[in-house]
């Protein structure tokens, strides 16, 4: 035929090839900035924790004396060359970190993780599953066994050294007492370390976390571990000192102390009692009886972290200053999102007792299907902030965002009764101009993944208990957009286990229409959903209807405020211009106070020099920061101004939907072909892994689960054991769990 075209025009030819030649530098040149900056990372951070290790040897005990008696004309003092140091590295990092994700771009969401040859990872695959610490990780058991081997090495280092330096000519008595002080001092060094690192897991929307992908609601059990290690050896360090005081007769001369120089016993005290306060509240049994009495104890770090800078003094203190200044970063950008109102646009009360929210959001605001949120609805409370799992896809829409929240407690209660009284004010009001009912919140996140880790995986095995499903449904949402789309997605085989209590927990699944977000998915997508109703024996006589049996309540409002986008995922040039400003502002603000104040006026108490240690920390933060964080905003709200008009358009399109009754029909079909419900059983994850291995072959299997721990445990103890004695051509299961627990 004379009007066939080439595949590739003549003409064109050279811009092809010189776009792809161009394409591959800027992709090689990438990659060897992204491993220059891993290096520099690794190279920081393990030369970081070899120095906290090795810190009990006799040999860096030698050197850290020598630098404190070099370091004592300088400005700084030795206040600035322990900073360096000891807290410098884990900043740097973090700084490092921002430029590898700028860097990254786009290019590290659709990056393949997976590799063609299936194979064991130590992050995915469970150890531990029954035990105090639940379902650990290969990975996290090496972690835990690092900690107790550098626990042990560095006691028994300590102690040695004591014991040597003794004198046979002092009284048993006086070395008694000299050995449980010496030991005392000893221990708490070694609880300032590990308070180095407690803070990191807990800054929710702290760039390290985004680095290594790990997200908030999965980093807390890292800080609760933490905690209880940094605790029990604060209380043994607390506790040498009041025998050998006791044992001396002047334990109440010694309690009251503050000295101006050397350590204040006083202030110590106090951080004591307060660290002490929020770990007895912090146990399961009294965390699961009295959640709030948890949450609002815990809010005594302030005073725990106030009162050690206190007793130990700056320079001791900046052991630890790193990761406590990374956590002051992301708690006042915390504070400042969490100010701004967001409006609730939707709300819909089902008959399971579960509410569906729809919040309002700005278009530039990044989220993944796997992500948290902090909701604090204000006409309830204005203290009480609550966890909850985002049920939204972010290709759903740009412009809103939403959660299932199953009804349990008195504050959910509260919020089920407000949305239908609202409704009911709706339905009954005669007056035309009659304000409508209105529910604001307050927001805090989206956390979680950097990347979307279940695009990851060829084959998904979703365990959800009860109201888990929610963010199954964002995820099953998300599968079959980027399908419809073209986008970067391997899952092709997707396999959901569901476990409720009664069928009344089934329209759940109705919220999403899979057949209008992508139509015949089925010819892409092998989608499976198997049901199991545990305390139903058969289905109620109206199945079928229950679906249908919705209660809405609408809240609209002309002017949407939608979230903030300072915390989360973020903006990678916005974080880091607020951590560098911040960090650079910290050092400005300590170098004036050294040279107009403190050198001058030969400032020398202790305990007066980490309270303005801890004063310039929190000051560069507000005032540095601040100032980057006023222009985000406004760089925010010029963005959003931009964004109106498409959000005009995205109302003019929704505005007609003709098809709603038939495409339900439709849907309701699909959705019965692919679902299997049994009653009056539980999951038989042996048979249902065994079943999975017959017929994906071999594989890598992501397996996600969502619900209580003792679902957790069942799953993992079922993989463990499935990959310990698989065959060769049987797939490898993968665990992860998406379940909060504070």
């Amino acid at each position: 035929m004379d009007n066939k075209q080439p595949l590739l025009p003549s003409q064109g030819f050279g811009g092809h090839v010189n776009y792809y030649v161009n394409l591959r530098k800027t992709s090689l040149s990438v990659t060897f900035a992204k491993w220059i900056l891993k290096i520099a990372m690794w190279v920081l951070f393990i030369s970081w924790v070899a120095l906290m290790f090795l810190f009990p040897s006799d040999f860096m005990q030698k050197l850290f004396h020598k630098s404190i008696q070099a370091t004592q004309g300088t400005v700084f003092g030795i206040t600035g060359s322990l900073f360096l140091v000891f807290s410098s590295p884990i900043l740097t990092i973090a700084l490092l970190s921002i430029a590898f994700l700028i860097i990254s771009g786009e290019e590290q969401l659709h990056e393949n993780k997976t590799s063609k040859c299936p194979s064991f990872r130590l992050w995915t695959f469970p150890v531990l599953v029954d035990g105090p610490f639940g379902v650990v990780s290969a990975a996290e058991f090496i972690g835990i066994l690092l900690f107790v081997v550098y626990v042990i090495w560095a006691v028994y280092s300590y102690i040695t050294s004591i014991l040597s330096s003794m004198s046979d000519q002092l009284t048993f008595k006086v070395q008694s007492c000299l050995f449980l002080e010496i030991l005392g001092l000893r221990l708490g060094s070694i609880g300032m370390f590990c308070l180095a690192l407690l803070f990191l897991p807990v800054a929710r929307g702290s760039v390290l976390l985004r680095l290594i992908n790990i997200p908030f609601e999965h980093a807390t059990r890292y800080h609760v571990w933490l905690g209880h290690l940094t605790m029990m050896l604060f209380t043994i360090h607390g506790l040498c000192y009041v025998v050998a005081w006791t044992i001396e007769g002047r334990l109440l001369h010694e309690m009251l102390d503050w000295k101006d120089i050397g350590i204040a016993n006083l202030p110590g005290l106090i951080s004591l009692i307060a660290g002490l306060l929020m770990w007895v509240t912090s146990l399961p049994p009294v965390r699961k009886l009295n959640f709030e009495l948890f949450f609002y104890t815990h809010q005594l770090y302030v005073i725990f972290v106030v009162f050690l800078a206190l007793h130990v003094g700056d320079f001791i203190f900046t052991m630890a200053a790193g990761g406590i200044f990374i956590f002051i970063l992301d708690r006042f950008l915390r504070f400042c999102q969490s100010r701004r109102v967001v409006d609730i646009i939707s709300a819909k009360c089902l008959p399971c007792g579960t509410v569906e929210l729809v919040l309002a959001k700005p278009k530039c605001l990044r989220y993944n299907a796997l992500s948290f949120i902090f909701l604090q609805v204000r006409e309830l409370s204005w203290l009480q902030w609550h966890p909850f799992s985002v049920s939204s896809s972010p290709l759903d829409g740009k412009y809103h965002i939403a959660v299932l929240i199953k009804v349990l407690g008195k504050w959910t209660e509260k919020l089920r009764g407000n949305i239908l009284k609202n409704s009911e004010a709706e339905h009954q009001k005669e007056l035309p101009w009659t304000p409508r009912a209105k529910i604001t919140a307050s927001v805090e996140g989206p956390y979680g993944h950097e990347i979307p880790y279940h695009l990851m995986y060829g084959n998904l095995i979703l365990v959800a208990g009860g109201i888990g499903i929610s963010p199954f449904l964002a995820v099953l949402s998300d599968i079959l957009h980027c399908v419809r789309e073209g986008r970067p997605c391997i899952p092709r085989n997707i396999l959901i286990v569901w476990a409720v209590k009664r069928s009344d927990e089934l329209p759940l699944l109705s919220t999403i229409d899979m057949e209008s977000i992508c139509p015949s998915f089925s010819n892409k997508l092998n989608i499976e959903i198997r049901i199991y109703v545990t305390r139903e024996s058969e289905p109620p006589l109206e199945e079928g209807q229950v679906q249908n049996t919705l209660d809405f309540s609408l809240c609209p409002t002309s002017n949407r405020c939608g979230m903030s986008v300072l915390v989360g995922t973020g903006h990678n040039v916005w974080s880091g211009l607020y951590i560098i400003s911040s960090t650079v502002g910290f050092v400005i603000l300590m170098g004036l106070l050294d040279t107009f104040y403190i050198n001058p006026f030969r400032i020398s108490s202790w305990w007066y020099k980490g309270l303005l240690f801890i004063a310039c920390m929190v000051f560069s933060v507000f005032i540095f920061g601040g100032l980057v964080v006023g222009l985000w905003h406004l760089w925010e709200r010029r963005i959003s101004e931009k964004e109106q008009f498409e959000d005009a358009k995205l109302n003019a399109d929704k505005a007609g939907h003709g098809e709603t009754v038939a495409h339900k029909d439709s849907h309701q079909k699909v959705l019965a072909k692919l679902t299997g419900i049994h009653y009056g059983a539980r999951p038989n994850f042996k048979e249902i892994f065994e079943s999975v291995s017959k017929n994906w072959g071999h594989v890598d299997v992501g397996v996600i689960v969502c619900g209580p721990p003792t679902l957790q445990s069942s799953v993992a103890k079922e993989i463990r054991s499935h990959n310990l004695r698989r065959q060769f051509d049987h797939p490898i299961f993968h665990f992860n769990s998406h379940s909060f627990d504070l």
